[in-house]
């Protein structure tokens, strides 16, 4: 049975033709060959595109190693897309294991040293040369956040179209496992939604595979991208930040806690770009503080999640499940997932103890932003006493505008609203009823 991703075939179908590259990303098996390759090739099949109008090479399987080289890889194209007559769509996946190519027709000498990548031909050239050639529509899938998506402005210009796929959402899984709502959810906080993972019945092979993934795919693959000496360092980092996401960090103290891991000191500067390579390889996503009132960002501190749960909690031996820590969690990949910017924010709120005035910090789980404003979201496991209502609705109560207000408690309650407008929903209608596109879009 085929898992469809429909919101990202239509994403893919409104860009064809567009004259841009479209550039799919994602952590790797997440689906995005599958999707371009299968579904969207299917897709494009069933309104009559011709087998022969599809070009494909896969630069991670041995068949096409020699067209890494981009010289190479351009003549493969150019060869197999030479008919005027026709309209092609070129699949190349996995372009970042493209390399660079020295012209051998340059004089070195003449050219100064602040331009000496100007000595390479890379997959950068290819790809804007294909995109000039007009029965050409290119797709490339990459999974280096930093090769692909920065690149996307300096060498794409507005030449270039990003599609950021993510592993299975719980809506596309609840779809697709035929369970209740309620065993969907708690199959999906263990599993996460790895494709491979979620079409394994067998539950010992299930952690197999995310286990294997995660350290023979992941660590192996940034090991070897960055020319790290070995992953000892990388490894208790992910264990650190795997334990706790949606804790306010920074690298000096990720730095401390990887150091207690290993029984050995390592400097900010290391952890500093072992996150950068983590976040590249879209193994977890980082969150900025946004001061609410003072609407400005704090620097350094920042919050990170995991991208597929499975994984994070595959790291971890399922060791370290705590329901309140996976909520929070899979609400944030839910939100960005639909393609919103989500922040943490921060209210400074002034209290009076003691006679003298303090000025306190309370955090706000997440700030969305949407075309129509903000948004602010609360997680928390429930709001049973009066006590505990008080205190998880107190930043919500003090923000000092009018933007909506939710508080995603765990369970299936319906929304409903209190005094203050403050509205209250459990996760299973907030992610499988259709209540978050309507609470947020609304907002």
């Amino acid at each position: 049975m085929m898992i469809e991703r429909k919101k990202y075939l239509s994403q893919l179908m409104a860009k064809r033709w567009n004259g841009k590259v479209k550039i799919i990303t994602g952590i790797r098996r997440c689906g995005k060959s599958f999707l371009l390759s299968n579904i969207y090739k299917q897709a494009l099949v069933n309104e009559g595109v011709s087998e022969d109008c599809f070009v494909e090479i896969a630069l991670d399987k041995k068949k096409w190693l020699k067209y890494r080289n981009p010289n190479e890889l351009y003549d493969y194209v150019s060869a197999h897309t030479n008919d005027p007559r026709k309209r092609y769509y070129v699949f190349i996946d996995e372009i970042q294991l493209s390399y660079k190519v020295k012209n051998t027709d340059m004089d070195d000498n003449l050219v100064p040293e602040e331009d000496r990548d100007l000595l390479y031909t890379t997959f950068y050239d290819v790809l804007n040369d294909l995109m000039e050639r007009e029965n050409l529509d290119v797709y490339v899938t990459g999974s280096n956040s930093k090769m692909l998506s920065r690149d996307i402005v300096t060498n794409f210009r507005d030449r270039g179209s990003e599609i950021k796929v993510y592993p299975l959402s719980l809506s596309e899984f609840y779809g697709f496992a035929g369970l209740e709502k309620v065993d969907a959810l708690e199959q999906y906080l263990q599993y996460g939604g790895m494709p491979l993972a979620v079409l394994e019945k067998d539950e010992k092979l299930k952690r197999k595979y995310l286990i294997d993934l995660h350290k023979n795919v992941y660590q192996k693959d940034i090991v070897e991208r960055y020319k790290l000496k070995d992953d000892v360092v990388l490894s208790a980092l992910v264990d650190a930040m795997a334990s706790a996401v949606g804790s306010l960090t920074n690298p000096h103290k990720l730095a401390s806690t990887a150091g207690s891991l290993l029984g050995a000191s390592t400097s900010d500067n290391t952890i500093k770009n072992y996150l950068d390579y983590l976040e590249d390889a879209f193994l977890f996503q980082s969150a900025k503080r946004w001061n609410v009132k003072g609407r400005k960002y704090f620097d350094k501190i920042q919050k990170y999640y995991a991208v597929d749960l499975g994984l994070r909690n595959a790291k971890l031996n399922w060791r370290q499940t705590e329901r309140s820590h996976l909520l929070e969690n899979l609400i944030y990949n839910e939100l960005v997932g639909c393609g919103y910017q989500v922040d943490v924010g921060i209210v400074e709120v002034d209290k009076i103890i003691n006679g003298k005035r303090d000025r306190g910090q309370y955090e706000i789980d997440f700030v969305v932003n949407t075309n129509v404003g903000k948004v602010y979201i609360q997680s928390a496991l429930n709001i049973d006493t009066p006590e505990k209502k008080a205190q998880e609705t107190f930043s919500l109560r003090n923000t000092g505008d009018f933007y909506r207000k939710i508080v995603v408690l765990d369970g299936s309650s319906l929304p409903c609203a209190d005094e203050d407008g403050v509205i209250y929903t459990g996760i299973i209608p907030f992610l499988l009823g259709g209540v978050m596109e309507e609470l947020v879009e609304e907002g």
